[in-house]
């Protein structure tokens, strides 16, 4: 019995499975930000943000957050989350786009939405998928595998 479990172990164990979980973390994470950066844009665009994000972007909670508020931030922030998505979802350069999740998360938590049931519910969730991605990288499906990054 001790064997058999240790072979199980053994499988689970290995770099397959790893980069499986490694894999469902990048999509995950990237998704949430992909779909959080698109909802934002105008019907049919990849740039033009629609009026509705400008404005709330100049108003409570959103222009809490310093330096970056009103239109810049509502740029800054849609084009940021679209990058970190791409990246995530390639598995390129993504060790970067998880620390870059890690401050918006940050960010988001301190300055937006500053309340412990959010930090719980969400913040939490995003800051532990992003640091597995941090201390693994992308794993054997990744973009960075491909490229042969080492950084990645």
């Amino acid at each position: 019995m001790t064997g058999l479990i240790k072979k199980i172990i053994a499988l689970m164990s290995g770099s397959a499975v790893e980069s499986i979980g490694l894999l469902i973390a990048r999509l995950a994470l990237g998704g949430v930000f992909w779909r959080s950066s698109t909802s934002r844009m105008e019907e049919g665009s990849w740039t033009k943000l629609s009026e509705n994000v400008l404005y709330q972007f100049s108003e409570a909670p959103f222009n809490n957050v310093p330096i970056i508020n009103g239109d810049f931030g509502a740029y800054f922030t849609s084009y940021m989350e679209l990058t970190v998505a791409i990246l995530l979802l390639l598995g390129l350069f993504t060790r970067f786009g998880a620390l870059a999740t890690i401050a918006m998360a940050a960010i988001i938590q301190i300055y937006v939405f500053p309340t412990i049931p959010h930090l719980w519910a969400t913040i939490a969730l995003w800051i532990g998928l992003a640091m597995f991605l941090v201390v693994r990288g992308g794993g054997i499906f990744s973009a960075d595998r491909l490229l042969g990054h080492k950084f990645g």
